[in-house]
């Protein structure tokens, strides 16, 4: 099993699963579009597919002739988790804007706009 930021850190993997957090799509969807997108064979596409499915990012259900994937967010929970120690940095700095933007719409509507 990979780490699962070893998974992430490849751009084709990160962009297999922004296809699939859209919803379940075909393999030949994804070879399809992946493929256009980075110019790789539909072998290098299913290779990138066994990896996210052997290391848990996604999973796959025939359906007839097709296989369909669609993600699992279970090991992306190991990265939220590892994100969390580092949140402090920057949900303040969050809250601050979302203070500034409802105290801007306050603003404006006491204007009249």
């Amino acid at each position: 099993m990979m780490h699962a930021f070893d998974v992430l850190g490849d751009p084709v993997r990160r962009r297999i699963l922004e296809l699939l957090a859209k919803g379940e799509h075909a393999s030949g969807e994804v070879v399809e579009i992946i493929g256009e997108e980075f110019g790789i064979t539909q072998s290098a596409v299913s290779q990138q597919l066994k990896v996210l499915r052997e290391n848990g990012f996604a999973t796959v259900r025939a359906e007839g002739t097709r296989r369909l994937y669609a993600v699992d967010a279970r090991p992306l929970g190991e990265v939220d988790a590892w994100l969390g120690q580092f949140r402090r940095f920057w949900a303040p700095r969050l809250d601050a804007l979302a203070t500034e933007i409802a105290r801007g719409k306050r603003a404006r509507k006491r204007e009249g706009r």
